[in-house]
């Protein structure tokens, strides 16, 4: 998988064509924004909640 780095923001290369995707910064707490506007809000996570997000999404909990 690769990574499209805009300002400290990643988005996933396996995000889809139809813009329907996040980006995450990772700097301290984890910042989680929409691509499709990215001067609105964003959500900040503290970074063991990310990791723990991450563990389950990768143990298939969300499939």
């Amino acid at each position: 998988m690769k990574f499209e780095r805009t300002g400290g923001w990643v988005k996933s290369s396996r995000s889809a064509d139809n813009q329907q995707c996040v980006e995450v910064r990772f700097a301290g707490a984890v910042g989680v924004r929409d691509s499709k506007d990215r001067s609105g809000p964003t959500l900040d996570v503290d970074a063991a909640a990310w990791r723990a997000f991450v563990a389950t999404v990768r143990a298939g909990q969300y499939d």
